[in-house]
């Protein structure tokens, strides 16, 4: 029987609440269809017609901007929701990440977190660790096709325990909060 703790309890019930954020964006989305219309209707020769087009088009690309901190926010969710089932999994972990790589460190954790997944049949964990990939992978596509070179492939980093995994994900995601 999988018994939860009462942070993991809380932390569901939040995950069920809709997020602030998740509003702001279809504001801002709404915002930029309205404007599309006004402008429409003061240019109806073809420059407005381009306008109106770019305007929609934009409204529906995805944001690039880089927001750690949600990342470290479902990486504490999941510390939490682990606290209360034992996962025995070692997986491949980068404890002395430099700088330079910390783009290839970040794709590794990445890559193992998926064993964390696999590992559990917990859904929340599961969501929650799918989120995290998604804002992670979305967050590293902002820097573009960096090529890091001498850092270390994830076979060649040292196999730890999940809540050792957790902590220096936790710290190369603070590098990365506290370069952006």
């Amino acid at each position: 029987m999988l018994v939860m703790s009462q942070d993991a309890k809380k932390l569901m019930l939040a995950d069920s609440q809709p997020t602030r954020s998740h509003k702001t964006e279809l504001r801002r989305t709404s915002i930029q269809c309205y404007l599309c219309l006004l402008l429409n209707s003061h240019f109806l020769a073809e420059a407005g017609i381009h306008v109106f087009i770019f305007s929609c088009v934009s409204a529906g690309l995805p944001k690039t901007e880089a927001n750690w901190q949600h990342v470290a926010s479902d990486l504490r969710k999941i510390e939490i929701l682990i606290q209360s089932i034992h996962i025995d999994a070692t997986l491949y972990t980068e404890s002395d990440v430099r700088p330079s790589c910390k783009v290839t460190a970040m794709k590794c954790f990445l890559l193992e977190l998926c064993v964390i997944s696999e590992e559990t049949n917990n859904m929340h964990i599961r969501e929650t660790v799918e989120n995290l990939i998604v804002l992670a992978n979305s967050n590293l596509s902002s820097n573009g096709t960096i090529t890091e070179s001498g850092c270390k492939e994830c076979e060649e980093l040292e196999e730890k325990n999940v809540k050792e995994f957790l902590r220096s994900f936790t710290h190369i995601v603070q590098m990365f909060i506290n370069t952006s």
